[in-house]
């Protein structure tokens, strides 16, 4: 199984951009599916999550400006950030717990993607 994410990049302060990861491989079905991120010289935070009926999360940082959804028959899920803040540079890793065929439950990480608000 492998996940990739999309979208990063350059954005101004009140800006928007909008994420995206998609899993492939040996999958049955997916559970919970989210972002965390990363911030120079900071710990792995928890951004978003969603369950696979559609229940959401959301750390109180991002909560009201950033929204998650995703697509359980393609295996994706996106993160869409408006009102963008410089705090909100980080690299942004996708994540998955994903039913492989063999019916176990793992859970997979994207390689990241880096997001960097800046005038």
């Amino acid at each position: 199984v492998q996940l990739q994410a999309f979208g990063g990049g350059l954005v101004q302060p009140g800006g928007s951009l909008k994420l995206s990861c998609v899993a492939t491989g040996n999958i049955f079905s997916i559970n919970t599916m989210g972002w965390y991120r990363q911030a120079p010289g900071k710990q792995r935070e928890l951004v978003a999550t969603i369950t696979r009926r559609g229940r959401t999360n959301f750390s109180d940082r991002v909560k009201g400006r950033f929204s998650i959804s995703r697509h359980n028959a393609e295996n994706t899920v996106d993160l869409q950030k408006t009102n963008l803040k410089p705090e909100d540079t980080a690299v942004y890793y996708c994540y998955a717990w994903v039913i492989e065929q063999g019916l176990t439950e793992s859970a997979y990480w994207g390689r990241g993607t880096l997001v960097t608000v800046s005038s």
